[in-house]
Parts: structure tokens; C-alpha cells; sequence
């Protein structure tokens, strides 16, 4: 339960912003400056949007490129993501690529007791 929390939670920050925005008050003199910075197809993976995550492979996002220090595998891996954490591999992804914490996309899967993904990362392995 505490995990489809936090996972929503975090669905709906990337939902609602993936720009810098400034929020001020007409009488506040501070301005609340909020950062989100993770890749459309990274925030796409997170909320399982996979026709979004088809669209902007298609039009050639780079399925091999970093946001906030992880690869889409990565994010596939860590939020169970099995069709697209496929679809990723079909398309490129290398999953011994680690991230800017030294994690591989099968440690995030550990990480996250994601068994599907950790399935489907050993058999791509067992192929290369």
C-alpha cells in the first residue's frame, strides 16, 4: 500500500509539472520556485503511459539517455515497468549501463522487489 502511495505521489508531481515554474501570491513579496527535470520518457515509464513511451521512441528519444542520473531501464526497472522495460530493450537499452549512483537497471529492480523486471533483465542478459 505504502509503495502505490508513494508511487502516485510521485505520478502526480511529474503530472503536474516538468518545467521550472514560479507560484506567487499577489500579496506574498517570496517567490516558491519548484524543478523537475526528469526526461518526458522518463516521466512516461513512471506513470506506465506506454503509448507515450512508444511515440517518443518513434520519433527517436534516445532510449540510452540519463535523467537525474538514470537511463528509462532504469526507470522501467525500478517501477516494474515489464512491457516497457521490453519494448526499451527491443529498442537499444542497455541494461549494464549504471547509473550516476553505480546502480545497473537489474540493482534497481532488486532494489524495488520488481520480480518481473529482474526476470526480464537476466533473460536479456542471458542473450547478450
Amino acid at each position: 500500500m505504502k509503495k502505490t502511495i508513494i508511487i502516485s505521489a510521485i505520478a502526480l508531481c511529474f503530472t503536474l509539472a516538468t518545467n521550472a515554474k514560479t507560484v506567487s501570491e499577489n500579496n506574498n513579496p517570496y517567490q516558491i520556485e519548484a524543478v523537475f527535470d526528469v526526461s518526458p520518457l522518463c516521466a512516461s515509464i513512471v506513470k506506465g503511459d506506454f503509448e507515450t513511451v512508444k511515440k517518443l521512441v518513434g520519433l527517436g528519444v534516445d532510449v540510452n539517455e540519463k535523467s537525474k542520473g538514470m537511463t528509462p531501464a532504469m526507470y522501467a526497472a525500478r517501477y516494474n515497468q515489464v512491457d516497457i522495460l521490453k519494448y526499451l530493450i527491443d529498442h537499444g537499452a542497455k541494461l549494464k549501463t549504471r547509473s550516476n549512483k553505480g546502480l545497473t537497471a537489474k540493482k534497481y529492480a532488486e532494489i524495488s522487489k520488481a520480480n518481473g523486471a529482474i526476470s526480464v533483465i537476466e533473460n536479456a542478459l542471458k542473450k547478450d
